[in-house]
């Protein structure tokens, strides 16, 4: 009896739409549910002896298939997380992003019933940037904008998130006198700009938002709560190499969890006349500057003026 494979995990994951799985949970189920067409792989292949190593080996084959193309031939998604997970769904790439962005359904977590909106994923990414990095980040929303330019103009304007990064924290006392008059030295201004799910419909849109509202900053990154398709990766891959934005992967449930995919290249020099346009224009960024001066003048950081969780 042949196992075929490709067959069992797409009917498997069509039986249960919409659901996330790991290649690993995919075997697990293949092992227990044919277990004569297990039995006879088993027999048949020299360098595996026991089900465990079969279950691996299962693993790999359908890694395999999800690179070459052939699960994606048969509907087959892919989120791009730790490890990867596969799912089938009859919703469209472009009805995903819209679901989503209307808080309808989340591609996070089906199996445990979570819906996640994008307002959820700024403490998370505080919380990570804080812990992981030592960075300080703090909110900016641009319905506290003049909106200038008109309906959707702040969309290509502000970051959701913006960070300061303390390069002086261990320094000597004097060294920080000496540098006030530099403090463009000891610190590196952040931005962010974040979506909950990122596919190929919305790849190249969600990059050039990122670049056009980083383009003040020494680091601008694109973050995401999910990833869908390899394909997707690979734009990304290519953009960021063109244009220097990096992209951060943000585990809602586990925030240590979280990871810099791909890092950012840093810009030497802050842009101030863009940086001036958005402190005019948008009150949050306003309190941005006005805690970066007052750094800059007093060498102190106050917990309670940024996102951060010191318990």
């Amino acid at each position: 009896m042949s196992l075929n494979l490709k067959s069992i995990v797409v009917e498997y994951l069509k039986q249960n739409p919409d659901k996330p799985f790991t290649a690993m949970e995919i075997a697990k189920w293949v092992s227990k549910n044919y277990p004569d067409e297990c039995r006879d792989k088993l027999d048949r292949s020299p360098k595996i002896d026991n089900m465990p190593d079969l279950e691996r080996q299962i693993r790999r084959e359908i890694y395999r298939a999800s690179y070459t193309g052939g699960l994606q031939k048969e509907g087959i998604k892919t989120l791009e997380d730790n490890p990867r997970k596969f799912y089938f769904t009859e919703t469209s790439d472009e009805e995903e992003i819209t679901n989503v962005e209307t808080n309808k359904t989340s591609i996070d977590s089906k199996q445990n019933n979570l819906v996640v909106k994008e307002l959820d994923l700024y403490p998370v990414l505080s919380e990570f940037l804080w812990n992981q990095l030592g960075l300080l980040s703090t909110r900016i929303d641009e319905r506290r904008s003049s909106n200038l330019k008109g309906v959707g103009g702040n969309k290509w304007l502000y970051p959701d998130l913006v960070g300061l990064q303390d390069l002086s924290d261990e320094w000597h006392q004097e060294i920080k006198d000496c540098v006030k008059q530099y403090a463009d030295k000891k610190t590196k201004l952040w931005s962010f700009e974040v979506k909950i799910l990122i596919n190929r419909s919305n790849v190249r849109e969600a990059f050039f938002q990122a670049v056009s509202n980083s383009s003040w900053a020494n680091f601008g990154y694109l973050v995401a709560n999910k990833i869908e398709g390899i394909d997707t990766m690979k734009e990304l891959r290519i953009l960021s190499s063109l244009h220097g934005i990096g992209f951060i992967r943000l585990d809602i449930e586990n925030p240590t969890e979280s990871q810099i995919v791909i890092p950012a290249k840093e810009r030497n020099e802050i842009d101030w006349d863009t940086a001036n346009r958005l402190t005019n224009e948008n009150k949050d960024f306003l309190e941005y500057i006005k805690l970066i001066r007052q750094f800059y003048q007093t060498g102190e950081i106050r917990d309670g003026d940024w996102n951060i969780n010191t318990d």
